[in-house]
């Protein structure tokens, strides 16, 4: 049986380390070629470094190095004997914080990173309301550059502290937050444990990310799939079959299961689960299959397939938290095209009832979102549309806003409003 799989992402402000947090990562765990290593190497001599620069591990844009900045969200695939890991590291300006958006979106758990020398900040109070907002079930806080304060416990448990009461603000469970202190550059509780923090009992960086539970909200969620594929294979052999391909977007769905065809409604019940391996007893969510059913129904692209007795809203109107993501600010009455799962339909987004505050965690009037801002609107569809509220299911709660013009995606999309904000006074 092959090892788990974790999905996290690392977020935090303009030089925190982020990018030398990752290069140590696959340096220490043997992710990276030898031949990399060299390079490495020898653009850190071309520098004046004595040690090599690890962050150029991540920062493989020309542009980006000589710019010393992370300009987009860089995708890290490593392993250890425990488990895999695909690792969305993320750029920490302000300006990019719709980056931070697209890397967290399927993340099983954030690293948030700060400076010890400055604690928490507004991009920190930015990024840890992006990541609950998105619902990461999982937080790191990893204080940063802990040899720079001389390993002054009482100044990383101060910063602790404050974290504890934003992660507390903004929804999160103690027992979902683990904060280490670290030094990405010199290697301090990264993979090995450091003798300079006796005072620290808690795990390594990678000790914490091989043994987090992995099973995310959707695993026990109601079963949901969107139809991707119609399959009527043209042989003689089998000239009957009609099955329905997609991934399992949440729960679980077994031969026997009743499900529903949605939006029509209907009604019939699961006879296989195939895969191009052969059946299933079972298949999970992620899991891409074909799904066979004991009735014929007239079933196409984008309708969904949900369990019977849980089974979402169908609706062309809801409101829904927008992440604008477009330099072009959001006008209010545009007609867009809204996908959401399979589906693509038409839709019409309403004048902003209001915008986030990231840092008062406050909901504000606005008229309208501009790049990075984060508002609450209502939206109607052509088509009726089987939607979960994303605090429920990330999944089926989920959607973008696409400029029928360009094909451009101008807004990531959440059904319902994720965060519980009060209107600021």
């Amino acid at each position: 049986m092959g090892r788990d799989l974790l999905r996290f992402a690392t977020a935090g402000s303009v030089d925190d380390g982020k990018s030398t947090l990752v290069g140590r990562l696959l340096y220490d765990t043997k992710s990276v070629l030898a031949d990399q290593i060299e390079a490495v190497q020898r653009a850190s001599v071309d520098k004046g470094l004595s040690t090599p620069d690890l962050s150029l591990l991540v920062d493989g844009l020309r542009a980006e190095r000589e710019q010393g900045i992370t300009i987009d969200v860089a995708y890290r695939y490593f392993g250890t004997p425990e488990r895999e890991f695909v690792l969305a590291d993320t750029p920490g300006h302000v300006q990019y914080t719709r980056n931070t958006v697209t890397g967290a979106s399927t993340a099983e758990l954030a690293v948030l990173l700060v400076d010890a020398r400055n604690g928490i900040v507004e991009q920190t109070r930015r990024h840890a309301t992006v990541l609950a907002l998105l619902r990461v079930p999982r937080l790191v806080l990893a204080i940063n550059k802990i040899d720079l304060v001389e390993y002054d416990e009482g100044m990383l448990r101060a910063i602790e502290k404050d974290f504890t009461g934003l992660a507390r603000s903004l929804g999160f469970a103690d027992e979902a937050v683990q904060t280490i202190p670290l030094s990405a550059l010199v290697g301090d509780n990264v993979v090995e444990r450091s003798a300079r923090t006796p005072w620290y009992e808690g795990p390594t960086l990678l000790g914490h990310l091989e043994s987090v539970p992995v099973v995310g909200p959707e695993a026990t969620a109601p079963f949901r799939m969107p139809v991707q594929y119609v399959i009527r294979p043209r042989s003689a052999e089998l000239h009957d079959y009609r099955g329905y391909a997609g991934q399992v977007a949440s729960g679980t769905v077994r031969p026997g299961d009743a499900v529903v065809v949605l939006p029509e409604g209907r009604r019939t019940t699961v006879t296989d689960v195939d895969t191009a391996d052969g059946p299933l007893g079972s298949a999970g969510a992620g899991r891409s299959v074909t799904i066979r059913l004991a009735d014929d129904i007239d079933i196409s692209r984008g309708d969904m397939l949900v369990a019977a007795d849980t089974e979402p809203r169908v609706t062309n109107e809801f409101g829904a938290t927008l992440c604008w993501l477009a330099d072009k600010p959001l006008r209010p009455g545009a007609r867009l095209l809204l996908k959401h799962g399979t589906r693509t339909t038409q839709v019409m987004v309403g004048a902003p009832e209001g915008r986030i505050d990231t840092e008062t965690l406050t909901e504000v009037p606005a008229d309208t979102l501009e790049l990075n801002d984060i508002g609450l609107v209502t939206l109607r569809t052509a088509d009726p549309l089987p939607v979960d509220d994303y605090a429920d299911i990330r999944a089926t709660g989920s959607f973008l806003l696409i400029d029928p013009p360009t094909g451009n995606t101008l807004a990531a999309g959440l059904v319902g409003t994720p965060l519980n904000l009060t209107p600021a006074e």
